[in-house]
């Protein structure tokens, strides 16, 4: 067994055992200072019952993904890492201060959506900008299930970078509605991710793939259906911003499409929600996102988990296959 075979696996055991003992010992905490979810009216009736559930949970696999991250890119002197490492860690943050406002200040709404915004772009810019300034990713996008590369404008390279980062960062938020719905989708499109690092000897990717797998695996045992914690958008953001990254380490955007395939599905059905109220008065789905469509129409939690996360497992391996030939 090779060394980067072996990060991967101590990244994962580590930040499993790390994530479930924490929240195990720190549930209680969030619960003695009232740190509950409140329940929207406008979410499923049934929903009602989970309310006073704690959230923030995030911070449970964050902490220890950081923590193993930082000291592997220190003993593989991949200091490239900490670029990677502070993108996940802002997101996180961004996220924690949606949740504390919500909270703390009793403001339901958290930031505005012009805040999250704003410090969302800014922190993908930059993270774009400096894999660019150091030589880590180039202007050309990979063409899956080919081996061409098709070089464009910098300029519109990071626009379109910045973008799509943005995007599956808020996309993988709105699929955190069920319990355990983004963790184990995330779990899965790592698994996958993980192949096309180790394949490549990408040890920033093995490391990444390894503690996120291990962190949302940990974080499972508590968010699984019926939930005992939330991860709130401090655990979401963070997490969207770790899918995101693992395509720029990887240096294959496009691997998104595979990957993120079921959380940009939420996004969309949000989004065609709105333009067919607005244009027609009607609306195409029961609610949104579509994981609430599938809620009222009688499916279970745990089985929306299971079909969304299958798909999300056939869909990132067409990916692996796609890309291998660029790896």
């Amino acid at each position: 067994m090779n060394t980067q075979i072996i990060q991967f696996v101590i990244s994962i055991a580590v930040c499993f055992l790390a994530t479930a003992v924490i929240s195990k010992k720190f549930i209680p905490v969030l619960k003695s200072i009232k740190m509950g979810q409140k329940i929207l009216d406008i979410g499923p009736r049934w929903h009602k019952s989970k309310e006073g559930t704690p959230t923030m949970g995030g911070i449970f696999f964050i902490v220890p993904i950081i923590v193993t991250g930082i000291i592997f890119a220190i003993i593989n002197k991949d200091y490239i890492m900490f670029i990677h490492l502070a993108f996940l860690l802002i997101n996180g943050i961004i996220g924690f201060a949606d949740d504390y406002v919500k909270f703390f200040k009793k403001q339901n709404a958290g930031l505005t959506p012009g805040q999250k915004l704003i410090a969302q772009f800014a922190s993908a810019l930059a993270y774009i900008v400096a894999l660019y300034l150091t030589g880590n990713i180039d202007s050309s996008v990979k063409i899956p299930f080919s081996s061409l590369n098709i070089e464009i404008n910098v300029i519109l390279y990071c626009v379109l970078a910045v973008v799509g980062v943005v995007f599956t960062v808020n996309s993988v938020n709105l699929t955190d509605g069920i319990d355990g719905l983004a963790s184990s989708i995330t779990a899965v499109g790592m698994m996958f991710l993980a192949v096309l690092s180790l394949k490549s000897a990408n040890s920033a990717g093995i490391v990444v793939s390894g503690t996120v797998i291990g962190g949302t695996l940990g974080f499972l045992v508590y968010n699984f259906h019926p939930a005992k914690v939330f991860m709130g958008d401090t655990g979401s953001l963070f997490l969207g911003a770790a899918v995101s990254s693992m395509a720029f380490i990887l240096d294959c955007p496009l691997i998104l499409v595979f990957v993120g395939f079921m959380y940009y599905v939420e996004s969309f059905s949000v989004m065609i929600q709105v333009f067919s109220y607005k244009l027609t008065g009607k609306r195409v789905f029961k609610m949104t996102p579509i994981h609430h469509h599938f809620e009222m129409s009688g499916w279970s939690e745990v089985k929306i988990v299971a079909v969304f996360s299958f798909i999300t497992a056939i869909l990132s391996l067409a990916g692996c296959i796609g890309f291998i030939s660029h790896i």
